[in-house]
């Protein structure tokens, strides 16, 4: 249960082997700022264009040029671990999967730390958290709860509509994850979801994921409204492939159970 589950979307242990001598392999020497704006937006070309992973892992790689240790920027540490997020889901070896997670995770810690009023590192470091998480449930998926759920409880906090009030889903996420070996409570999970849909009723995760936990709670009419709600969804053209993604697993989920 806890592998299943355990990835938090819009799916999250302590900053591992983010030295300066562990990155300082990215950097021939200091980067204009002129350089790190135009790198900024030739990623964001790139990963819109994610489909093709090819584009993917060349958004990630130009932003890693341009992290500097000894000058931190925090929307380049921020959007690189947002991309190794999708990155590492995108991969089909697990190996390379964790390098970009692990990568992501240590960025989203930087970002979070430079400004922790802002959302963007709280999420992106949960989020890649999450996912090795549910690669290694036990060797890091138990210690990182509690640094999964605080990340994103202060991403609630500084805004809760940020990536579609994402968070809600990640923390309802969690309750499931946690059901059996630490204390999560489906209910719980269902409370998280239905805040967030009054925040993004067009969440195509949040609406899978209650369906999901309506299921457990044996609310079968409800599970098959939201699966109705979420195939009638109008797809967010940024985000296409997710929802494709999401679509998906909700015909697979309307097969199995109904």
């Amino acid at each position: 249960m806890l592998y299943k589950y355990f990835a938090i979307v819009i799916t999250l242990c302590t900053l591992i082997g983010c030295s300066r001598n562990a990155e300082s392999h990215y950097i021939g020497q200091a980067v204009s700022d002129s350089a790190i704006a135009d790198t900024l937006n030739t990623s964001a070309s790139l990963f819109s264009q994610r489909n093709d992973i090819k584009n993917l892992r060349q958004a990630v790689e130009m932003l890693a040029k341009v992290r500097d240790p000894n000058k931190r920027n925090y929307e380049v540490e921020w959007k690189f671990a947002k991309y190794c997020y999708f990155l590492g889901k995108a991969e089909a070896a697990e190996k390379d999967s964790i390098a970009a997670y692990e990568r992501g995770r240590d960025a989203g810690k930087i970002a979070s730390r430079i400004d922790a009023y802002k959302p963007d590192g709280h999420f992106w470091y949960a989020a890649n958290l999450g996912e090795l998480g549910r690669i290694s449930p036990v060797t890091v998926g138990i210690k990182a709860v509690d640094d999964i759920r605080d990340s994103m409880s202060a991403v609630i906090a500084i805004d809760p509509n940020y990536q579609n009030a994402s968070a809600f889903d990640a923390l309802g996420q969690l309750e499931m994850a946690t059901r059996t070996l630490k204390g999560g409570i489906v209910k719980k999970a269902v409370e998280y979801y239905e805040k967030g849909l009054e925040l993004s009723p067009d969440n195509a995760n949040l609406r899978l994921h209650l369906a999901e936990a309506y299921l457990a709670m044996k609310k079968e009419a409800d599970a098959r409204k939201q699966l109705k709600a979420l195939f009638a969804l109008k797809p967010n053209p940024e985000y296409a492939v997710e929802h494709a993604v999401a679509l998906e697993k909700g015909k697979e989920m309307l097969a199995k159970n109904f």
